[in-house]
This record gives structure tokens, sequence and C-alpha cells, in this order.
């Protein structure tokens, strides 16, 4: 089995000891992507809207920075704080993946990497 462990540069600096994705027999394994600013500044502090949009573009990246694409996500995993912001990040998700959606488990959680609303984590082929 061949792995490789790749961290981009279009992204927050990973926030411990882990990359941001590892491609691996085909596969794209996503580390959940937070909306963090890309320059390292920190996290994202507002609306769900807002974060909900950084997360997904955080997530293009990272797949595109492995050679692939939000096209060929095949399923995700959705934290969310608060489950009122469902409907919410359901119309933006909607709009990353207009068409042949991924497969898709959405958890609400106590609490995420410093107090951000919203995580998604990918697995896509290469």
């Amino acid at each position: 089995m061949s792995k490789e462990c790749i961290n981009s540069d279009k992204t927050a600096p990973a926030i411990g000891p882990y990359s941001h994705c590892v491609k691996a027999n085909g596969f794209i394994f996503v580390s959940g992507q937070c909306p963090f600013k890309a320059d390292g500044s920190g996290a994202l502090q507002g609306p769900i809207e807002d974060q909900a949009r950084l997360v997904l573009e955080n997530l293009k990246a990272v797949l595109e920075s492995a050679g692939s694409s939000l096209d060929k996500v095949v399923k995700t995993t959705m934290f969310l704080q608060d489950f009122n912001d469902f409907k919410t990040v359901n119309g933006i998700y909607a709009e990353y993946f207009p068409s042949n959606p991924p497969a898709r488990t959405s958890i609400q959680i106590a609490r995420l990497p410093l107090d951000v609303l919203i995580e998604i984590e990918a697995i896509a082929l290469a």
C-alpha cells in the first residue's frame, strides 16, 4: 500500500499532529476542515453561513492540492455544534455539491476546535 501525506498551502496550517489529507490506494482521506483562515490568523467567528462557506472552500482547496476535486467526493461527515443550523448549512452544502452529491452523515456534537460551529471531513477518489 502506498501512502502520501499532503498538507495544502492554500488553507490554514494543521493545529495538531495530522495531515490535511492522506492519499492511499486511489482514495483521498481529508481531515476535518474547520472555518480556519488560510493566513493562519485563526478561526472565523461569525454566522454559520460564513463558517460553512469557509469550511467548504477549505475542503475544496485541500482536495485540489491533492489532485482531486469536490466532484470526486464519495462520502462526507458533517459535525454541527447546533442542529438548528442544519437547514441553513444544507442549502450552502448543496451549492458545492449541486449534482450527484456524496453520501453524508451529519452529527451534532458538544464542542468543536476553537469553538467553531461546523467541521466537515471527506473521502474522495484520487
